[in-house]
């Protein structure tokens, strides 16, 4: 199959928000995964799972382990550019074609579901049903696998991982996990599985007790970041990247981050005690996580970009996020005026994730996407929020507009941030890419 039929066929499958509504969704995932011979159980995996930076450990699971010299397959979601991001082998992408070949084996599978008792799959699940078979086919070493919707019924969970990583938890998806906290936590802890180490980096006292109540449930040794690793991190002398230590009762870890955020120094310390736990398996020793870290890149997660006026591009499209972003920017920019564009998803907390950024000296210019499976806020709405909270802000429908009178706006020590939606970073960050002059570009 084409890659770009397989594109098509993908578009009319039913998008994850909807499925999320399914309970039955986990059963569909399991005939689906039969139906192509169960590939996920031939993979040694680190399942990474939470409300915020699951992505960006899984990611820096897979670079070191890749660093350490192992063959590491890695499965995120959802991609900034294009679905093959979502399938990667020691950092590449798979191929177009390959992806393709693949699809080919999947599509006679949708249409003998659309018969079966849970109907055909979702666009996720297939996206993990592709990514299985390939890291199987291509007999990875380990494959890393981040959680895409909460975890208990999540098209993920039917792997029993060497390790679940749960980063944090907060109040992304209500309208699918739960009303409050503590029921997304409960949601998040269903990754938990028998005897399987647990990480998480959570931090609330309630959430806290509904982690370690599933891990003595299931008997599983728990690891709390903030007790397990002690963290020390300070700027670098551009300040946009990070020098960090980080000590467990194993071992002592010092490397330098490139990337803007503290939030991003706990994503560090949270793979390296879950590498630790994995120990036995996997042995990675200090210098693979100074190389791993050394040329680690997260597109479209507080990538900057040091043009005139300066870019960074960051997918904040929670309130946590959204919050970690806010505490980034004072960290790295203290007093630096910015203009933010932003567009925000229909279903998300737009109310939170704006609010998350009042104080910043900034001026917000409020737009919308297109997406098949998703709805923009309209910008209108966004700015009355922000007046009431007494932030300058203006709607712009079109993001390229809203972008090039930002950057207008911004003067040459000002820095535009684009933000919100994952639809929104992905297309202008593209966009920049290919349109913008950029003299000293780089990704730190």
């Amino acid at each position: 199959m084409e890659f770009e039929t397989a594109l098509r066929v993908l578009d009319r499958t039913t998008s994850e928000t909807i499925s999320g509504r399914f309970p039955g969704r986990l059963d569909r995932m399991r005939s689906l995964l039969r139906h192509l011979g169960d590939p996920q159980e031939s993979l040694q995996a680190v399942h990474v799972g939470g409300s915020a930076g699951k992505g960006s450990t899984a990611t820096m699971c897979a670079a070191i382990l890749q660093a350490a010299g192992y063959k590491v397959g890695l499965h995120t979601k959802p991609h900034l550019h294009s679905v093959i991001e979502r399938a990667r082998i020691d950092g590449q992408p798979i191929a177009p074609q390959r992806f393709g070949d693949i699809f080919d084996r999947l599509a006679p599978v949708i249409e003998v579901m659309r018969g079966e008792q849970w109907g055909p799959p979702s666009y996720f699940e297939l996206m993990v049903a592709l990514s299985f078979l390939y890291f199987a086919e291509e007999k990875v070493d380990v494959a890393v696998i981040e959680v895409g919707v909460g975890g208990t019924l999540d098209g993920t969970n039917v792997i029993t991982p060497l390790v679940s990583i749960i980063t944090n938890v907060g109040t992304d998806h209500k309208d699918v996990l739960g009303d409050t906290v503590e029921e997304i936590a409960k949601d998040k802890a269903g990754i938990i599985k028998d005897g399987v180490p647990v990480v998480t980096a959570a931090t609330q006292d309630s959430v806290l007790q509904i982690i370690t109540e599933a891990a003595q449930a299931h008997g599983a040794p728990l690891s709390i970041v903030a007790r397990a690793a002690s963290v020390e991190s300070s700027l670098k002398e551009l300040r946009y990247a990070q020098e960090v230590v980080v000590r467990t009762e194993r071992q002592r870890y010092a490397f330098t981050l490139p990337l803007i955020g503290e939030f991003q120094v706990h994503n560090a310390a949270t793979a390296l005690v879950a590498l630790e736990a994995i120990a036995d398996a996997f042995t990675v020793q200090p210098v693979h996580v100074t190389r791993g870290f050394a040329d680690l890149s997260l597109p479209g997660r507080t990538e900057y970009y040091p043009s005139h006026p300066s870019v960074l591009f960051d997918v904040a499209h929670n309130v946590e996020k959204a919050q970690a972003l806010g505490g980034a920017l004072q960290r790295h920019f203290p007093g630096r005026r910015m203009v933010f564009v932003v567009a925000i998803a229909h279903e998300k907390d737009f109310a939170g994730v704006v609010g998350a950024w009042r104080g910043l000296p900034a001026h917000y210019i409020f737009t919308t996407f297109e997406a098949s499976h998703r709805r923009a806020r309209h910008a209108q709405t966004l700015v009355n929020v922000a007046r009431e909270a007494g932030m300058a802000s203006r709607a712009v429908d079109d993001p390229i507009e809203a972008f090039n009178l930002a950057r207008r706006m911004a003067a040459a020590g000002d820095l535009v941030v684009v933000t919100g939606s994952t639809f929104l970073v992905g297309g202008l960050r593209r966009w920049f890419l290919d349109n913008a002059t950029i003299a000293d570009h780089a990704i730190v």
